[in-house]
């Protein structure tokens, strides 16, 4: 039997905690056969939703008590001297101790980011950390990052960024990750001068394929497996993304169309919208990986449901799988001793 992949997840983050957490890595025991959990918070709300697991399950996940837990109101800056018992902090200290190779938060964003670089401190050549989420496309799904990490940036850092995110991409579909940096147009004069800065410095890089500028409508066109922009932009394209696909999801819903889907007699036109709705659904994207650390920890939307705290943990499976924070720490220092 191969060796148990180890993962910590803080069960009391997030709007729904153990509500979603639980259900969510019980799930995720059960897809995953070599999968091992470590379920950080408050043991009375926890063991309740143990008692009925088989034996096979009570094996591979264990519990890791606090009652402390860091709330959405908190303030980042105050979670080094204030949040050491809480379940956030907790979680990543297993991370920075080896005991496990990888954590899932659905809590407070600023807190993880800072507890995550106060724990685990950044790869040497890696100036800040970068999250990074999967956005849909027609032909494959696009890796889109800074998403909140770092509202403003230099062109260095955002072609760290692009470094960081060929990395992830790689090790998820096995070739070299095509990359693009967003900007407001294809010409060579358009964007803000370290958009332009940042394009040299991909351009001579051959650790990747550096595709050039993309603006925003080509986001979901397969053009780029990786694409670049500062936190505030990224942010912003996220979360404009997810509510499209709401809105397209809530039309495909409705009744009107459900019931001339369910009339046809097209076999074919069922399979398709069903394809489709599984395609654009956004539980399918939750899950931002905050790269760059010297560790994996994987960021979950604070309102996800089960479904989608389940697609976070899955992220966390495969940046464990892949050791993705040292395959970036081989990749910086190689560029770095190229230069």
């Amino acid at each position: 039997m191969s060796l148990l992949k180890r993962i910590a997840i803080d069960a009391m983050g997030g709007d729904g905690g153990v509500r979603v957490t639980l259900p969510a890595a019980l799930q995720a025991l059960e897809f995953n056969s070599d999968l091992s959990i470590t379920l950080v918070g408050d043991k009375g709300q926890i063991e309740p939703f143990l008692g009925s697991l088989s034996g096979a399950l009570t094996d591979r996940i264990s519990i890791e008590h606090t009652l402390d837990v860091i709330s959405d109101e908190d303030k980042p800056t105050h979670v080094l001297r204030s949040g050491k018992t809480s379940s956030m902090y907790k979680a990543v200290q297993l991370l920075q101790n080896g005991r496990v190779e990888a954590m899932v938060s659905a809590g407070n964003t600023g807190a993880l980011l800072m507890i995550g670089r106060h724990l685990l401190k950044t790869i040497n050549g890696i100036q800040k950390p970068a999250m990074v989420a999967s956005i849909p496309g027609a032909t494959r799904q696009c890796l889109l990052l800074d998403v909140g990490a770092n509202p403003e940036v230099d062109a260095q850092q955002l072609f760290e960024f692009a470094v960081m995110g060929s990395v992830l991409a790689e090790s998820l579909q096995g070739e070299v990750a095509k990359v693009g940096l967003l900007n407001i147009g294809s010409e060579q004069f358009k964007g803000t001068e370290e958009v332009r800065k940042a394009s040299a410095l991909m351009e001579r890089c051959p650790a990747f394929d550096y595709v050039g500028f993309i603006e925003a409508n080509e986001l979901f066109e397969g053009r780029a497996d990786v694409v670049v922009c500062n936190g505030f932009v990224g942010n912003v394209t996220i979360k404009t993304s997810a509510g499209v696909a709401n809105v397209v999801k809530k039309l495909l819903s409705s009744q009107n169309f459900t019931d001339s889907i369910s009339s046809s007699e097209d076999a074919s036109e069922a399979r398709l919208f069903k394809s489709l709705c599984e395609q654009i659904n956004p539980n399918r994207f939750n899950g931002a990986s905050l790269l760059g650390l010297q560790g994996s920890i994987v960021k979950s939307h604070g309102n996800a449901t089960i479904e989608g705290f389940v697609y976070a943990i899955q992220q966390a499976v495969r940046e464990a799988e892949n050791a993705v924070p040292e395959l970036i720490r081989e990749k910086v220092a190689a560029i770095i001793e190229e230069s």
